[in-house]
């Protein structure tokens, strides 16, 4: 079965310094058909003007990744971690037992797109942790990358959670197909331009939930860039 979940009906709030779009139920955005899938909780996506951000701000019991697809986002946190993420980067946040950090655009001129991803832990109260690889263009191109899972393999930033995250680049002729483990289910997100879903078509902002199928196809791409998230 696939489930499809469009652009246009996401959620969406324009701050002003902040635009942002909600796959799922956040802040004022309220949609009980769409609370989660499976342990995936959030997926914001924000686009953010030069020179704003969130000031410190708690976090508590959930594992969050960004995700940088434009510009720069500046962290700091209560860990006393502080880096600037950029396309190419992945950021993986623990907030376990609790957490405090600030997320700002450090440029003056140019404007940060991101995805700020949340994934509900397997375990409440864990020691809270930060990681952040770097994953290439050459390491996505017409393939899937892992780059976050329960087991940190393959270089991938570890999650406490039995959730796999995989980034793609696809365009022209470049295609694949893979089998789907019984008993899992994809949430497949397209993060810009298109591309073709077993079979079905889907833009920037798109979506589309499997379950039960045994095989997921991705093909036809132009600029597109895809985040397969595998879980339970």
């Amino acid at each position: 079965m696939i489930t499809l979940r469009k652009a246009e009906e996401r959620g969406h709030a324009n701050h002003g310094w902040l635009d942002s779009n909600f796959s799922f139920s956040f802040a004022e955005y309220y949609d009980p058909a769409h609370m989660h899938f499976g342990a995936l909780r959030v997926i914001n996506d924000d686009r953010i003007a030069p020179g704003m951000g969130f000031g410190m701000h708690p976090h508590q019991d959930m594992e969050i990744i960004t995700y940088v697809l434009g510009g720069a986002i500046e962290h700091r946190d209560s860990m006393g971690n502080g880096s600037v993420i950029r396309p190419g980067n992945v950021q993986r946040m623990s907030a376990g037992t609790g957490v405090r950090h600030s997320e700002f655009n450090p440029s003056e001129t140019e404007e940060t797109h991101l995805l700020q991803i949340w994934i509900i832990p397997g375990q409440k109260g864990i020691a809270p942790s930060y990681e952040e690889k770097i994953f290439s263009d050459a390491d996505k191109r017409g393939q899937l990358r892992l780059v976050a899972s329960p087991d940190g393999s393959d270089g991938s930033v570890l999650i406490h959670q039995d959730v796999r995250l995989y980034a793609g680049l696809f365009d022209g002729e470049e295609a694949l197909e893979q089998a789907i483990q019984i008993g899992r289910k994809l949430y497949v997100h397209i993060a810009r331009g298109s591309l073709e879903v077993n079979g079905i078509e889907l833009k920037a902002g798109d979506a589309a939930m499997l379950s039960h199928e045994t095989a997921l196809t991705l093909k036809q791409g132009r600029g597109a860039e895809v985040l397969v998230f595998d879980l339970f």
